[in-house]
């Protein structure tokens, strides 16, 4: 096996590894995203409106 060849079968670890701990990562902060992400959509429909009038 030459230098090329691990260096990749590393990088393609490494690389799984990563996306492993990002899925991870998201997957923990995905419900407060949400909550949060409807706590602004529910202001914008309610309180936006009445500050046109």
């Amino acid at each position: 096996m030459n230098k090329n060849l691990i260096v990749t079968i590393l990088a393609i670890i490494g690389g799984i590894v990563v996306l492993g701990w990002v899925l991870k990562l998201t997957f923990n902060l995905l419900g407060p995203l949400l909550l949060i992400g409807l706590a602004v959509l529910v202001y914008l429909v309610f309180f936006k409106d009445k500050s046109n009038r």
